[in-house]
């Protein structure tokens, strides 16, 4: 058992607390409020936009704004529902039954969270890791991982979807396909160094000029 390992329980066991703290009901609402108050934002977030057009003037402040009123809004009417039938059924001598119902809630999430993780996981080149190859809990979720990933939506085009993983692309690049592709040096101009100016290659090559002699002028005795 590696960090890996370690990892997956965590995720596990606090997936598994959360579900025995808040109850069976609890999760479920919480779980229905964030789907509706993501689709409450975009039903009515253009809504409120149009109703704050005079007072922001700026289009994507007011964008932010509607759509986050809408969002933060339904999360609070949907935590105070939440609340107030979690009350009832602590009244009501049920909660140990809700909470042993939120237990095994908590172990399924927790187990479709670490799922969609090693799927993840799956689509890069970490797989090759040993942290990843030693692990001993990482295998046993690749059944569920694999089927996650039969439901990718048929939408996304095949090539995208095989292009996802690293290796499917590195496979396709061949070395002698990268040495075709490279400019030729020699053809590229030289630059000069040090500060010196550019002087054409003919030039440099050249033959010195020959010395020329300078006759010195007669001496009187």
């Amino acid at each position: 058992m590696n960090w890996t390992d370690c990892i997956i329980l965590g995720v596990l066991a606090l997936s598994v607390l959360i579900g025995l703290f808040r109850g069976l009901v609890a999760e479920v609402l919480s779980l229905v409020i964030w789907v509706v108050a993501f689709w409450a934002t975009w039903a009515f977030g253009p809504i409120v936009s149009a109703q704050l057009a005079h007072a922001i003037t700026s289009v994507p402040l007011r964008t932010f704004v509607s759509y986050g009123i809408c969002f933060v809004l339904v999360l609070i009417l949907g935590a105070i529902i939440r609340f107030t039938i979690r009350r009832l059924i602590w009244s009501s001598g049920l909660s140990g039954v809700d909470r042993m119902f939120g237990t095994v809630f908590g172990f399924v999430r927790g187990v479709l969270i670490v799922a969609v993780l090693v799927f993840l996981v799956g689509l890069t080149g970490f797989t090759k890791e040993s942290w990843w190859r030693e692990s001993t809990l990482a295998p046993q979720f690749q059944g569920l991982a694999s089927w996650l990933g039969q439901e990718v939506p048929t939408s996304i085009p095949a090539s995208v979807r095989n292009q996802v993983h690293p290796e499917a692309l590195l496979e396709k690049i061949h070395p002698s396909d990268m040495l075709n592709h490279m400019p030729n040096l020699s053809t590229l101009p030289r630059v000069p160094m040090f500060g010196s100016p550019f002087t054409p290659a003919a030039s440099r090559t050249a033959s010195p000029a020959p010395a020329t002699s300078v006759a010195t002028p007669p001496t009187n005795n």
